[in-house]
């Protein structure tokens, strides 16, 4: 079975989890504050995180951004009492895969947490470069360098689109697949006009032609495509 860590504050929360956890038939791990947390985040294995955001010497959401650093691909769900849509958002854009309002039934519980768990390998393999003609695009160091010398900084939401595009080469992806795979949001109006202009950003930095593009394809009425 899977191994859950728990970081939760709580005494009485992170003892319930763990226990319907175990019973459940899940491994368990926990840490009771988030200097705790980070100590187990760089030295266990782990499948998945439940964590509060709220938490004494570390916050959740820098244990969030140290796990994205860290485990790329480790499902995580925040447990919050936070449940104002400002809160969620900002939880999901870096990098959560659920948010769950404190309280919750149990139910609710392991249903996100099956659900995310099957969708897990989902998430876009790590590359950390991309050779394109005229350069190389260093995911890593979050920059393109052109075979003239002259380099571009990425922005961590460019890098995250090109990552995802580059983990399924040749395949056309949906502006409400990359919303929901790479960012895990719901498709929007206003959202998928933001993808179109993150592409429009990559393929200037890329030197691609957005006219008659060669790296990112445009696939008229599905979405993207890296060729």
């Amino acid at each position: 079975m899977p191994t859950v860590l728990v970081i939760e504050d709580d005494a009485a929360i992170r003892t319930g989890l763990l226990d319907a956890l175990s019973a459940t038939g899940y491994d368990t791990l926990h840490a009771a504050d988030g200097r705790a947390g980070m100590e187990v985040i760089t030295r266990a294995n782990f499948d998945l995180l439940l964590l509060d955001l709220v938490l004494p010497h570390v916050d959740g959401l820098s244990i969030l951004r140290k796990v994205r650093e860290l485990r790329p691909t480790t499902p995580v769900i925040i447990l919050s009492a936070m449940g104002a849509e400002a809160d969620r958002v900002k939880g999901l854009n870096l990098g959560a895969d659920d948010y769950m309002v404190k309280p919750f039934g149990a139910r609710e519980l392991f249903a996100r947490v099956n659900a995310v768990l099957r969708r897990s390998p989902e998430r876009p393999q790590e590359i950390e470069s991309l050779d394109f003609p005229g350069g190389t695009a260093d995911l890593a160091r979050c920059e393109v360098r052109h075979h003239d010398g002259t380099r571009e900084p990425l922005s961590e939401r460019e890098i995250a689109v090109l990552r995802y595009l580059a983990a399924h080469p040749g395949r056309a992806l949906s502006r409400e697949e990359i919303l929901l795979r790479v960012w895990r949001l719901p498709a929007s109006a206003s959202a998928t006009r933001t993808i179109d202009m993150h592409v429009a950003n990559l393929r200037a930095k890329l030197r691609d032609d957005s006219a008659n593009p060669h790296v990112i394809l445009t696939v008229r009425g599905k979405g993207y495509a890296l060729a």
